[in-house]
């Protein structure tokens, strides 16, 4: 029985020991024993179970703002919302057709948002995002690759969405900022959805989108759903570092983050 005790102790103050020293590092990843930790015990994670269910990676390096789009909308309209979804046309070839059932009134097709549907309705090209030029400067191409922060709350909006936008400026008020992200995640029926540049994370540089699924209190950390695991795990980030990440200029203007909810009133 002493055994046993003497086990359960050690086991117990190496945990406590792991949280302590990992909780002040920047990032660490969520299949981490500290990270499993923080999520089971965050107050914060009401988003986090819906988004997982829905989420998705990136087809393309270019396409986290859509898979980030994409992932957002079927956590708020799937089985649940009076808009009438669109067909994932795009994902069976015609040669997949031609072994399917021809029965009257059946569809292969689910209604869901995916990233080539969801594009139907952007007011940025699908071919712009991939590169197609929009100009030209001194007989050199001008192309406007991937989606900026105020482009997605654009596609948002174009689906029927509330988007609260909210660029992060050099001289921004962390605290509120903060404030305002936690809220959300403390919410339901909106999602937190932040665009960041990865080398301030210490990951390979280049700016980025993602869901957020959760914030833990004790150690200030944000849970990135990484819409890219080809490139990094899902992390938990410092809040500061987060904003940090934020803080940083993309084309015309900072970063920043969009809190997206459903309108209170679908016609």
């Amino acid at each position: 029985m002493f055994r046993s005790f003497f086990i359960i102790t050690i086991i117990a103050l190496t945990g406590c020991a792991t949280h302590t020293v990992s909780s002040q590092q920047q990032v660490i990843s969520w299949t981490t024993p500290e990270g499993v930790q923080r999520l089971s015990s965050s107050k914060h994670n009401v988003d986090f179970f819906k988004l997982a269910n829905h989420f998705e990676s990136q087809s393309n390096k270019l396409f986290c703002g859509p898979t980030s789009a994409t992932i957002v909308l079927n956590a708020l309209r799937l089985r649940q919302s009076p808009v009438e979804l669109p067909k994932g046309l795009a994902l069976l070839s015609q040669q997949d057709l031609a072994y399917l059932p021809k029965r009257e009134g059946w569809s292969p097709y689910y209604k869901r948002y995916t990233q080539d549907n969801i594009l139907d309705l952007s007011p940025k090209p699908r071919a712009v995002i991939l590169g197609q030029p929009i100009g030209e400067k001194e007989g050199k191409p001008i192309k406007d690759y991937g989606i900026q922060l105020h482009q997605l709350a654009m596609i948002f909006k174009a689906h029927r969405l509330k988007v609260d936008m909210h660029v992060v400026s050099n001289n921004a008020d962390q605290k509120s900022l903060k404030q305002i992200m936690v809220a959300s995640l403390e919410n339901a029926k909106d999602y937190l959805v932040v665009n960041y540049q990865r080398a301030v994370l210490k990951q390979l540089k280049g700016g980025h989108i993602s869901p957020i699924g959760a914030y833990h209190e004790l150690s200030d950390s944000f849970l990135i759903l990484d819409t890219a695991p080809n490139k990094a795990d899902w992390v938990w980030v410092k809040a500061d570092v987060l904003i940090k990440a934020m803080q940083t200029y993309d084309t015309i203007e900072n970063r920043g983050f969009l809190i997206v909810s459903e309108q209170e009133k679908l016609h």
